[in-house]
């Protein structure tokens, strides 16, 4: 008798703040993706305009689940509550202003599950913790994407050695964006690899530094050559604005953060995986409190704490009621 073949149920997290004209696009994306086994859940970050409105056409949907935030912390927090509040065996992250192909999970999937993956004899992977001819599992799968620019231009971003700029910057070249590489916020990352290496730092460079994260822990990350994504920029995305852009003093303090984790992989060959700390999680709201989940990740025992606490309060409350504090 032969087993089943690996389906992973996809978690689709789409962290949002005052996006209420765009986060239909978004979340009419995900919902319409190709492959089948997938739970999208909107995390609004404390939004002030009509994101509400707009999400509470799909809270009957068994497949979307909208959780509000009582408080505004960032992205990177945004992105920690969706980990902490759901459990599929896979994750990926949609921004609200994302146009992802209608097969791009399931091309990632497919990756993931790919048979008969061996470290080939001719490359060094001692450097990555592993030996040769070991099967291997991949971990993570990202993709190509096109970045629309506020002034009209579209660039393919294609660049699979950008993933590693801040290790080797003499390997990059010829860049027409800053920041040019491949996105990690569209990978598709299995729960396993979180599990090892914690979630998002508490910073607006938190991509960059789980990024670098995953690839110096010798995590095994297949990159697909398909432009799976588009990326619109604005001139208030966080990395266009004046407070948190490429050039902005909390970015390069943040960047500064990133290359010290750089430098301890240097010294000792690790990075240690990101504790989640968000003892105070508040939430405000949740659309479908039965589809909350309890992921097994890094977390301070406060952390632990506060989120029994809120499950246990959802649980018991009907639909579209207001969650405990």
């Amino acid at each position: 008798m032969t087993s089943a073949p690996f389906a992973p149920r996809v978690d689709i997290i789409i962290p949002t703040f005052n996006r209420a004209h765009l986060i239909c696009h978004a979340i009419d994306a995900a919902l319409g993706q190709s492959w089948w086994n997938t739970r999208v859940t909107v995390i609004d970050d404390g939004s002030t305009d009509d994101t509400f409105a707009a999400c509470e056409g799909y809270f009957d949907q068994l497949r979307f689940s909208y959780i509000r935030l009582g408080r505004n912390g960032g992205t990177a927090r945004a992105k920690n509550a969706g980990l902490l509040l759901t459990d599929g065996e896979a994750v990926t992250f949609h921004d609200s202003d994302d146009l992802p192909h209608r097969d791009k999970i399931l091309m990632q999937v497919r990756a993931l599950i790919e048979p008969n993956m061996k470290a080939d004899e001719c490359l060094n992977w001692q450097m990555a913790g592993r030996q040769a001819g070991e099967d291997l599992s991949v971990a993570a799968a990202l993709v190509h994407h096109e970045l629309i620019l506020p002034d009209g231009r579209r660039v393919a971003i294609r660049k699979d050695l950008s993933l590693c700029d801040d290790v080797f910057p003499n390997l990059q070249m010829g860049s027409q964006v800053p920041g040019e590489w491949t996105h990690i916020n569209s990978g598709l990352f299995r729960q396993e690899l979180l599990q090892r290496n914690g979630g998002f730092a508490d910073c607006i460079e938190e991509d960059r530094e789980f990024r670098n994260r995953l690839i110096l822990n010798g995590e095994i990350i297949r990159v697909i050559p398909e432009l799976l994504l588009v990326k619109i920029e604005t001139t208030d995305s966080l990395t266009q604005s004046q407070a948190s852009g490429y050039v902005s003093t909390r970015r390069k303090a943040d960047r500064q953060m990133v290359w010290a984790r750089v430098d301890e992989w240097r010294r000792s060959g690790r990075i240690a995986p990101e504790i989640i700390d968000f003892a105070n999680l508040e939430i405000a709201f949740v659309s479908n409190p039965q589809s909350l989940a309890l992921r097994d990740l890094p977390q301070t025992t406060a952390t632990r704490q506060t989120l029994s606490r809120i499950y246990a309060a959802c649980k018991g409350a009907p639909l579209h009621e207001t969650a405990a504090q």
